[in-house]
């Protein structure tokens, strides 16, 4: 058996054992059918999930989830948990957009209210919400309101007029992870960042009004305020240049200090440093800044989407019912406490494009949720639909509390360019009642729905996993892209 070729352990479960001879420490576990595994076999995920499998400190096994595809070092799709003591921490096991993640808001609003005013209603979004890639935000921030971002995230949205403190409620970690520093920032990341703050950004970043199609668990649906036929509002976006400069930075330091603490890799696009060195702090506090900065972006975008339905509607917040259902982020390394081999360890769990899936009666989990596990978001392409899961115990079991971030890419933007036109994307979703409206033409066809795997095949092999459970599908109606 070839060190890529993984072997079927169980249904939607595949396995490569630890070999020493590829300097692997754990095996790797893969969670996907049979086409999604195809897929990963045909680019460098499976090697760059064994390659992860060689990191002195890792614990358990390197996962690839149904949505894996190659990345940068790290596969995304990936969760990598490090021994807090002994283990590494890596700016590559994060990924660039340090808390690229998801927020839904529900609404009282139906299909039927919303299809009448649409075009009107996006394009209110559109000109609203400043997208694109070095699109600049809404707000000017001095140094000293900058430094208040990076520590406090969404309390300092909320304290500035956007939103409301029930808001915060349901944010992982509150939207405001403790310990961040801004003085581990550089100066090059404050300059990207300061001028970007509520802002979506490019790429695969969105804001998408859905209509909910299907309910698969009427409580957790009711809990969530999630009602069939009802319109959701679904924000997709992360720290921008600034998480990607702090990124950038750490990943030099981490490369720079390989040799003083004695560390070989199979690729050094993995550079890490011990979690407890001056270096690994460093990063850390660098990174849960990052954190905070795009709770806070995602907050103040969350505070402009209300606004606009409140002028296409007339309609008062409350009317409208826009609460927050949850907000979670899928690139991030934090340290939580997971059972291995039956002892409770302290581990650093790399989460790259990977989402937290936590079951019932975890304390992370905000109060509103915890006696039926955490919301998770699932987002498709802008052609197909999303999906609202449900955190189960066997995540604990098989993932270090972690499922899927998204549909996963199918096909590289280069790929998706030479392919799709603008016009030949804008009508197929046109004719399935889609309006889209976006800055550029790229942003339009590197996005193409073609371009991204089955997001029902991803999320059945959650589902059928037990790691993930579904909730409810929704469905795009109208997207804005940067």
């Amino acid at each position: 058996m070839s060190a890529t070729n993984p072997k079927k352990v169980g249904e939607n479960q595949y396995q490569i054992d630890a070999d020493s001879n590829h300097g692997m420490r754990v095996p790797v576990k893969i969670y996907a059918d049979e086409k999604l595994l195809q897929k990963m076999l045909s680019d460098r995920t499976i090697l760059q999930a064994r390659n992860v499998a060689s990191i002195p400190g890792i614990v358990g096994q390197s996962i690839v989830l149904p949505d894996g595809h190659e990345g940068y070092g790290f596969p995304v799709g990936g969760v990598a948990a490090m021994d807090a003591n002994e283990g590494m921490i890596s700016p590559g096991g994060v990924g660039y957009d340090i808390n690229c993640g998801v927020r839904l808001l529900r609404s009282n609003l139906t299909e039927n209210d919303v299809r009448p005013k649409l075009k009107e209603l996006v394009n209110d979004l559109f000109s609203s919400i400043p997208s694109g890639v070095g699109s600049k935000g809404a707000v000017k921030l001095s140094p000293s309101q900058l430094d208040e971002v990076l520590v406090k995230g969404v309390s300092w949205a909320v304290d500035h007029g956007y939103g409301t403190s029930d808001d915060a409620d349901v944010c992982e970690e509150n939207g405001q992870i403790p310990n961040a520093d801004p003085n581990k920032v550089s100066d090059k990341a404050r300059r990207r960042g300061a001028p970007q703050l509520g802002s979506l950004g490019s790429g695969n970043h969105f804001l998408e009004v859905q209509r909910v199609s299907e309910i698969h668990d009427e409580e957790a649906a009711s809990r969530m305020g999630i009602t069939r036929g009802t319109i959701t509002v679904l924000i997709h976006c992360g720290s921008r240049g600034f998480g990607h400069q702090v990124c950038s930075d750490y990943l030099r330091v981490s490369e720079q200090a390989l040799d003083r603490y004695g560390i070989s890799l199979a690729d050094r696009e993995l550079a890490c440093v011990p979690n407890t060195s001056e270096e690994g702090e460093s990063y850390r506090k660098a990174m849960f800044s990052a954190l905070n900065f795009a709770w806070s972006n995602r907050q103040m975008i969350t505070h402009w989407t209300r606004k606009s339905f409140q002028r296409i509607f007339g309609q008062s917040e409350s009317d409208l019912g826009m609460n927050l259902v949850y907000d979670v982020a899928h690139n991030i390394a934090k340290i939580e406490t997971h059972k291995v081999d039956g002892q409770d360890r302290k581990l650093v769990v790399h989460r790259k494009g990977a989402t937290r899936a936590f079951p019932p009666d975890r304390s992370e989990v905000p109060a509103k949720y915890r006696d039926i596990g955490q919301p998770v978001l699932i987002p498709g392409s802008m052609g197909t639909a999303s999906w609202i899961l449900l955190g189960q115990p066997n995540s604990m079991n098989l993932s270090f509390g972690s499922t899927a971030h998204g549909a996963g890419r199918m096909m590289s933007r280069t790929k998706a360019r030479k392919n799709f036109t603008e016009n030949d994307v804008k009508k197929s979703l046109g004719d399935k009642g889609i309006f889209i409206k976006a800055l550029t033409r790229d942003g339009v066809v590197e996005e193409s729905p073609q371009a991204y795997k089955d997001v029902d095949a991803v999320v059945n092999v959650s589902h059928n996993l037990g790691i993930a459970t579904k909730v409810a599908k929704l469905v795009p109606v109208g997207v804005i892209k940067g």
